[in-house]
């Protein structure tokens, strides 16, 4: 009798675990983000033009978008994180969404400016095209503009 018990309970259990893997087979794989790199133009008045490469990344409602752009030099060495900035990108067409933070590595004088990761919060299905970049270096604040839209295309999320 406790082996009929035994097997019932056993069964029930294969039963559970196997629906459970057929259904993590058919959930979207998480942090998927296409593209994951895109380039683009930078107009930063007098501090330079030049393109720059966005790479972005996603974990759930959470996204970084790490930028590197030959618009803005170092006049000087930079420390790492020490650069303050702030991508502002259009949203689905019409809103718009801010990945901001302090990070980069150490930048050598003349060298391009490289910052992030930036973070931001996005839903499944974002669409994000970068529209402008404010970079703050010892206290001086470049305001760049893209200058034409993402290749191969905005973000999708």
């Amino acid at each position: 009798m406790r082996h009929g018990k035994l097997g019932k309970a056993l069964g029930s259990a294969l039963a559970v675990g196997a629906a459970l893997v057929g259904t993590l087979a058919m959930a979207p794989a998480a942090g998927a983000v296409d593209p994951d790199t895109a380039t683009l133009g930078f107009d930063c008045g007098t501090y330079g033009k030049g393109t720059a490469t966005l790479t972005a990344t996603q974990d759930g409602t959470a996204a970084t978008i790490s930028v590197s752009t030959s618009a803005v030099t170092a006049p000087i060495d930079v420390a790492a994180n020490s650069v303050k900035s702030t991508l502002t990108l259009t949203k689905n067409g019409s809103g718009t969404a801010t990945f901001s933070g302090s990070s980069n590595p150490k930048i050598p004088s003349g060298g391009a400016v490289s910052t992030g990761p930036l973070t931001g919060t996005v839903a499944s299905g974002d669409k994000l095209e970068a529209t402008s970049l404010k970079v703050v270096v010892f206290g001086i604040t470049a305001t760049c503009k893209a200058t034409g839209p993402q290749d191969p295309g905005p973000f999708v999320f």
